[in-house]
């Protein structure tokens, strides 16, 4: 008997032990939160990877709002695999989290994951991105960035570029996000609509370079093989392919900012610094300064409250029109 009794209490303690050693793999720090919260709350959270440095700047400010509101986050980095984030979502359901919020790396293809959420009454947060779905209410709200306005604000400032400089034609080639993401169907759609009655603009073509450096690289010198010194204007989606396409012009023996007309998407530090020395024209904000609003959320949705289904942060255009030296530091 002392030895059954021994080997069920070494059980109990070690149960009790990895249950207490699983928590604090994931539970947020609650020390020197200045906010009122419920240090109870779980949220579950899946990144779409660590590509770039806007998506590090956003996953950082996740995490420190995460503590800052006494959050406990399970963090999940998919390292840009669809397939990663779903099975993310599904552990975060097995474990009952209170909240799940993720950045959807495609728009499709949700429909599965997100009425298992539901059934398990978890309610859903979209984070910078949307998702495509014929069922209704797999989501109670995204919080990110207008990408379409984005992109509107990237063909009005060319617009006026044109103007300012007495071009008669304009030839343009787009550099584009992930296939079927959100930023890349919006921006390229409000991009479009922009300079759609300017007879002076034509997109000669788009190409897809998946929000990478490298592939923005790779895509450069694709169009320059391809349409020479017959381009006067890179549209590209975010920073990193926009810094990865620069250096491949420079090899062509054309001036970035000069010869070609540059615009980009995001606003990190990097590509600011880039236009102060005016190998960049312009770059239109997107901040990745989303974990307030995630949190105040998920705080919400957790005591019943209702939430707005769309919340966007205020954004700006950054460009060659104003004095960039009094541009301040980022933080990403």
């Amino acid at each position: 008997m002392g030895t059954v009794k021994k080997g069920l209490l070494k059980r109990i303690l070690c149960t009790a032990l990895g249950l207490i050693m699983s928590f604090m793999m994931f539970a947020g720090c609650t020390k020197g939160s200045n906010q009122e919260s419920d240090s109870s709350l779980i949220l579950g959270f899946s990144q779409i990877g660590s590509e770039s440095a806007w998506r590090i700047g956003n996953t950082k400010d996740i995490e420190d709002q995460a503590q800052n509101y006494g959050v406990n986050l399970m963090f999940e980095n998919a390292n840009q695999k669809q397939e990663n984030q779903i099975a993310a979502i599904r552990r975060f359901i097995a474990y009952k989290v209170d909240v799940i919020a993720f950045s959807p790396i495609v728009e499709e293809g949700w429909d599965n994951v997100l009425t298992e959420a539901k059934d398990a009454g978890i309610p859903v947060i979209l984070v910078d991105r949307d998702i495509s779905t014929q069922k209704e209410g797999l989501t109670t709200c995204l919080i990110g960035a207008d990408f379409y306005n984005e992109g509107v604000m990237a063909g009005e400032y060319l617009i006026r570029k044109a103007d300012s400089l007495g071009l008669e034609h304009v030839n343009i080639v787009e550099i584009t996000g992930t296939e079927n993401s959100t930023p890349m169907r919006q921006r390229q759609a409000g991009f479009a609509d922009a300079i759609a009655n300017d007879s002076r603009m034509t997109v000669l073509e788009s190409i897809d370079g998946d929000f990478l450096k490298s592939r923005g690289a790779e895509c450069m010198r694709y169009l320059l093989d391809t349409y020479g010194d017959s381009i006067d204007v890179i549209y590209s989606h975010n920073d990193e392919m926009t810094l990865g396409a620069l250096p491949e012009i420079e090899k062509a023996g054309f001036a970035p900012g000069k010869d070609i007309i540059i615009i980009s998407i995001d606003g990190g530090q990097e590509a600011i610094d880039v236009l102060k020395e005016g190998r960049i024209n312009c770059v239109v904000e997107c901040t990745p300064k989303l974990g307030k609003e995630v949190m105040e959320t998920a705080i919400k949705l957790k005591a019943g409250e209702e939430v707005n289904e769309v919340i966007h942060p205020v954004e700006q255009v950054f460009s060659d029109e104003q004095d960039t030296s009094k541009i301040p530091d980022r933080g990403y």
